[in-house]
């Protein structure tokens, strides 16, 4: 995937948290390494699980419980890349 596209998976990725998490905050204002889940953005577990069924519906992958998730939902940058990778790999 080229860097543009990348970049526009980044951007509406961010769309969907602020939208999915009724956030007080914008994309904007949403750096591509800042932690989604706990200290950065303040999400919790129920956020994670709206971002994650959004990340389903929009991009056909799914994001497993436990540590994978984690890993994935560290920052925006990271789940752009899980999303990229797992994308790749399913075809």
């Amino acid at each position: 995937m080229a860097q543009l596209e990348r970049d526009a998976l980044i951007a509406n990725l961010k769309r969907i948290i602020v939208e999915e998490c009724d956030a007080e905050f914008t994309a904007d204002e949403i750096a591509d390494e800042t932690p989604l889940i706990g200290e950065g953005l303040e999400l919790d577990s129920l956020d994670a699980l709206q971002i994650a069924l959004a990340v389903k519906d929009n991009y056909g992958v799914r994001i497993e419980g436990g540590p994978d998730s984690r890993k994935a939902l560290a920052n925006v940058g990271v789940l752009a890349d899980f999303i990229i990778a797992s994308r790749k790999t399913a075809g």
